[in-house]
């Protein structure tokens, strides 16, 4: 599929690997050498927005692929076709989604959420062998409370339970125009 050179936007990457896994039922094979862009490795997550609404979300906290490349071609089919709390996204649907495309920075332990900003970080609670991630700036969420409350009903932690924090920030990327 990728004869000369991948899209650059990562988010342009996922929906060429979305239209072409929906068509041929597989993942397309990746070139052999890849930009520098995507030779990193990184936790990736991937949005789809259908009129402005969650479609599909599913990603990575930590590198689980050989490159960046590999894990947003992995991510953006699961987020199409394995996100639990959606009906798999159709051929047909595609012109109707945007793609996001987050890039997960480093994971900093933190004391308190006192260190958090829900438009600049994002936060990974953890209690026990349970954790939840939510993305930073997000709409319609606006204080601390909120989003390490949904990090933790994600989860499935009880509100006041012991549990450790962590942030990150994110690199985001929309599709390009045209």
């Amino acid at each position: 599929m990728f004869q000369a050179e991948l899209p650059l936007n990562p988010a342009d990457l996922a929906r060429s690997v979305l239209e072409y896994y929906l068509k041929e039922g597989r993942l397309p094979e990746l070139p052999d050498r890849l930009p520098p862009e995507y030779s990193a490795r990184a936790g990736v997550f991937v949005s789809l927005k259908k009129n402005g609404r969650l479609r599909g979300c599913i990603g990575t906290v930590e590198p689980m692929r050989d490159n960046m490349a590999e894990e947003i071609a992995a991510n953006a089919t699961s987020a199409a076709t394995r996100d639990p709390r959606f009906s798999p996204v159709s051929r047909d649907e595609l012109p109707e989604l945007s793609i996001s495309v987050d890039i997960l920075g480093p994971m900093e332990k933190i004391e308190s959420e006192k260190e958090l900003d829900p438009c600049n970080y994002g936060v990974l609670v953890r209690c026990g062998g349970r954790s939840g991630l939510l993305l930073p700036n997000l709409e319609g969420v606006n204080t601390v409370e909120e989003q390490v409350g949904i990090a933790c009903q994600k989860a499935g932690i009880a509100p006041g339970m012991d549990m450790e924090l962590y942030r990150f920030k994110v690199t985001r990327f929309g599709e390009s125009a045209g």
